[in-house]
């Protein structure tokens, strides 16, 4: 180890290594950090792979406090002298934390701290040995991700299949039975009847063909990924857009639809999927709102991400209705168009949508009063973050 005095001894014509021998020894583990602290917890030896991993020399750390290469939120927390404090007392303390460089860059690392003691056995300092896990731990990101996907498509596949089945093919059926009993009666029935039956079929005709639209949008979210194209969009100018497309449907109830997004309020997304989701979300608060009502966009900053929120002064929700929003059931779904409430796959839609952009979706709903939906979006290109808590441990075949 840098920083010590080494001493030989021959003991009766045998060697005996020295302390430079364990030193150099130490100094060639260049992927492991092994430094050394006096009984006060400062820094007294600094290995040549403390240098390598943290990038302080050793004449910049000797003297320093151990809790020099810990995060601020670790410190905040006591982790340094929680680590200490628990190789005092049972011999040894392991963890894998994150870590902080001298250039302040931080990275993931396996730690062992333990106490050093004399012949006597009286307390002369601690050794903390550290090894730099980021690229193994990325490594078991990227294939944790990998196979979420993979269950996440099959998912989606499932979903769309059982849509397919139950809540396509019955109105199908429905609208074929219709044409069929038309064609087999067309000389005979009155034309009323012809009529009525026409504007039903026609009406169905529609529903189906929005319902395909939404899982063709719906499967372009996973298995369509090369039409995803983030970029810095101008969030006031996409409200508008929304609004423009919606105002003659929320003027037949005299919905005033109204945003206080300021100009140059910049978001990081995709901006067709942006679009799907703000139109989506004000076409459902239009569709639940009462004659009179209003409709809000609203708009902040928040940890480096935009909350959106869209308030309706509509009919609300009960907390059940909350709880099963997003993740609405295949019969649930055919039920809901039935009662012309909307089929709850747009907002399935929507979700995939916020979370392919790196966002997420609320609502906040009090019955008879009106909901309020809140979605978030990164402010600028998300930097790739590793965020398991998953223990790893040493590779015992390294």
């Amino acid at each position: 180890m840098k920083n010590e005095q080494p001493t030989a001894k021959v003991l009766k014509n045998k060697y005996v290594p020295t302390s430079e021998f364990y030193s150099q020894i130490i100094d060639s583990l260049l992927d492991y950090s092994i430094f050394t602290l006096n009984k006060d917890f400062t820094i007294n030896s600094w290995s040549s792979g403390s240098e390598k991993i943290f990038g302080y020399e050793t004449e910049e750390v000797i003297g320093e406090p151990f809790d020099i290469i810990f995060t601020d939120e670790d410190k905040k927390e006591g982790v340094p002298k929680r680590e200490i404090d628990t190789a005092i007392k049972v011999g040894k303390a392991v963890d894998n934390r994150w870590h902080i460089r001298k250039d302040g860059s931080t990275f993931y690392a396996y730690g062992l701290v333990f106490p050093l003691t004399g012949v006597d056995g009286e307390l002369l300092g601690f050794v903390k040995i550290l090894r730099d896990l980021t690229d193994r731990r990325s490594s078991e990101e990227a294939i944790k991700k990998y196979i979420k996907d993979l269950e996440e498509l099959n998912t989606h596949k499932e979903s769309i299949l059982a849509i397919l089945s139950h809540d396509l093919r019955s109105p199908l059926a429905g609208i074929i039975q219709g044409t069929d009993y038309l064609r087999s009666n067309i000389e005979t029935i009155k034309p009323a009847l012809a009529k009525e039956l026409l504007e039903h079929l026609h009406k169905a005709s529609i529903d189906e063909l929005k319902m395909l639209d939404y899982l063709v949008e719906w499967a372009r979210i996973k298995y369509a990924s090369d039409t995803f194209t983030p970029t810095k969009i101008e969030l006031s100018e996409y409200v508008k857009k929304v609004f423009d497309t919606l105002k003659d449907a929320a003027s037949i109830n005299t919905i005033n639809l109204h945003h206080e997004i300021e100009e140059n309020t910049n978001v990081f997304a995709d901006g067709k999927m942006l679009l799907s989701v703000l139109q989506n979300i004000v076409s459902n608060a239009i569709k639940h709102s009462l004659k009179g009502g209003k409709i809000t966009v609203k708009a902040k900053k928040s940890e480096g991400k935009m909350i959106v929120e869209i308030k309706d002064t509509g009919i609300g929700m009960s907390k059940e209705m909350q709880d099963k929003l997003f993740t609405p059931q295949i019969n649930s779904l055919a039920i809901a168009r039935k009662e012309n409430k909307g089929a709850g796959i747009g907002l399935l839609l929507v979700k995939g949508f916020l979370e392919k952009n790196g966002g997420e979706i609320w609502v906040e709903s009090i019955e008879g009063e009106g909901s309020s939906f809140y979605f978030t979006l990164p402010l600028k290109k998300p930097a790739d973050k590793i965020v398991s808590g998953d223990k790893i441990e040493f590779d015992k075949n390294d």
